[in-house]
């Protein structure tokens, strides 16, 4: 009954979303890409807080260590790190802020065990499918991602900006002795890039709606992919059903998330992305929607990408690296 009436709900927002076409809300287009593709740097650091256990201590330091870079750029939003760091500690609450999340992620799980077997020609089939490959996931957060990619044989690095999220990685990876092997770092892709570190498959899911400069953002994790490597994006599209579901929906009806955690104006459209990875040379091979059903509350893929999508593309290997 609770998620009839649900439904309804998120029904009538979607009747009246498609009512707003002239609302405030929508910013000009002048703006959108101006903030798609300005070239101007936002420096921010990621919030930290203070722990008695020694071991995360040492963590701390190793991952400030590795995180040391010459360069100034890079696309952190100073407002979202906060944002993220006073939830942190509910990444693996699965009734948490974050259960959104871990309700979608076998449906993303799904979609990156078969782009990427069929990309570097693995068997899907086998329990550790990409054994011998490095991957990356850049804004980990807790490892809800990181984790089940080491289960599935990949040499994992876990990266995130906000300091309280790798160390409720950290923990939480060393319960279990497959995970954790997976390299945490406090730090972000442009340093990395510096670093001259390189991946087979580089991922970034529900991260670049929350960015500063999704275009210097997407070079970065281009310039951490090998050529002919493998590069994975999710992120929200930029309609009023979004809106209306991921916003008004899901932070002020359903209060799945907290309220103002997504922006949007922030939101990607699937057009953008390609073209915003096509000049980070990255090639757009195969784009899905994912749909969510409040009955099972099971999400599935679909070709319907006008709320969530995921992309896949592949390193130019001609051009080398940026």
């Amino acid at each position: 009954m609770l998620a009839s009436v649900r439904v309804n709900q998120l029904q009538r927002l979607l009747l009246s979303a498609r009512r707003l076409s002239s609302s405030p809300i929508i910013p000009p287009s002048r703006l959108l890409h101006q903030r798609l593709f300005s070239t101007s740097d936002t420096d921010a650091s990621a919030a930290s807080f203070s722990s008695s256990h020694p071991k995360i201590q040492t963590l701390e330091g190793k991952a400030s260590n590795k995180s040391r870079s010459t360069s100034s750029t890079t696309s952190l939003n100073e407002d979202e790190l906060a944002k993220f760091s006073a939830i942190a500690d509910t990444w693996w609450h699965s009734e948490g802020p974050f259960k959104p999340l871990h309700q979608m992620n076998p449906t993303r799980l799904a979609f990156i065990r078969s782009t990427l077997c069929r990309h570097f020609s693995k068997d899907p089939s086998s329990a550790k499918p990409f054994e011998g490959l490095k991957f990356i996931d850049i804004g980990c957060g807790g490892g809800l991602l990181s984790e089940p990619l080491a289960r599935m044989g990949a040499t994992v690095t876990g990266v995130d900006a906000v300091d309280k999220n790798v160390k409720i990685a950290r923990l939480h990876a060393d319960m279990d002795p497959v995970t954790s092997t997976i390299e945490y770092l406090c730090t972000t892709a442009e340093k990395l890039a510096d670093e001259g570190r390189k991946f087979d498959a580089v991922l970034s899911l529900e991260v670049i709606e929350h960015v500063a400069n999704p275009a210097e953002f997407c070079k970065s994790l281009s310039a951490l992919t090998i050529p002919n490597g493998a590069t994975v994006l999710s992120t929200i599209n930029r309609t009023m059903r979004a809106y209306a579901s991921t916003i008004v929906g899901a932070e002020y009806i359903l209060r799945w998330l907290p309220k103002g955690t997504h922006q949007w104006s922030s939101f990607v459209t699937p057009e953008e992305m390609s073209m915003i990875l096509q000049r980070a040379s990255v090639d757009v091979k195969e784009i899905a929607g994912f749909v969510y059903n409040p009955i099972t509350g099971r999400w599935l893929l679909s070709d319907d990408i006008s709320v969530n999508y995921i992309t896949y593309g592949t390193k130019r290997k001609d051009l080398g690296d940026i």
